[in-house]
């Protein structure tokens, strides 16, 4: 099974959700009119620094105001993700499956578990022992202790089985972002980058190749540029 990769390089985050957003309504669409049957396509970008708020985000957990955020060359959206609070920015590979799960033959529970091992499978490349925590979606290092911190944050929607969203991939993000959030709700955790873990800066470029190898081999499909 092929599925289209889409590198959208550097995009801004509103203008990455409307693309989505017309990918996921074409492939709809066609399902309505009996004429699904792709798989759908896998996008690869970076953005400009943003905070985004999912459905079950709270306004707390984002510690900035407006004048504040402006200073940081910042801006906090909310979307229409599961999640709380969470932040992409640049050095951070951000992933959109705008995929069929019905074509993959997968439910929502699946695709989010597929996505965390696709992540596990990537960080370990580079020695790190990425790790799921329960009740807490995502992936993290040294999870079930006092030092636990989230490497890849995992939010997704899901219309007529199609997905959108995705996981945010720590690579060379500068962490300080994330000190004017309580990252997914969370106020005892950190966060973590490759970068930080392995103590140099790492090749996004690389982590794609890795990552695009992992989502292969556990969604088994082939991407295609």
């Amino acid at each position: 099974m092929e599925v289209q990769l889409m590198d959208w390089g550097r995009k801004g985050y509103r203008e990455a959700w409307d693309a989505q957003e017309r990918l996921l309504a074409g492939m709809v669409q066609a399902k309505v009119a009996g004429q699904g049957g792709k798989a759908g396509q896998v996008v690869f970008v970076e953005h400009p620094p943003v905070y985004t708020i999912g459905k079950s985000g709270h306004a707390e957990n984002m510690l900035l105001g407006a004048t504040q955020l402006e200073a940081l060359g910042a801006e906090c959206i909310k979307v229409d993700r599961g999640g709380d609070i969470t932040f992409h920015g640049p050095g951070q590979l951000v992933v959109y499956p705008v995929v069929d799960l019905e074509v993959l033959g997968i439910g929502v529970h699946e695709y989010v578990h597929r996505l965390e091992e696709a992540v596990i499978r990537t960080v370990a490349g580079y020695g790190i022992a990425g790790e799921r925590v329960a009740g807490a979606t995502g992936v993290w290092i040294d999870g079930e202790t006092p030092r636990a911190r989230k490497i890849c944050a995992i939010g997704v929607k899901c219309s007529r089985s199609v997905t959108m969203h995705g996981l945010a991939l720590n690579v060379n993000t500068d962490l300080r972002y994330f000190s004017y959030i309580h990252p997914c709700g969370f106020t005892d955790k950190g966060v973590a980058s490759i970068a930080g873990e392995t103590g140099r800066e790492v090749p996004l470029e690389e982590v794609k190749g890795r990552m695009r190898a992992a989502l292969e081999e556990v969604f088994g499909f082939t991407l295609v540029p």
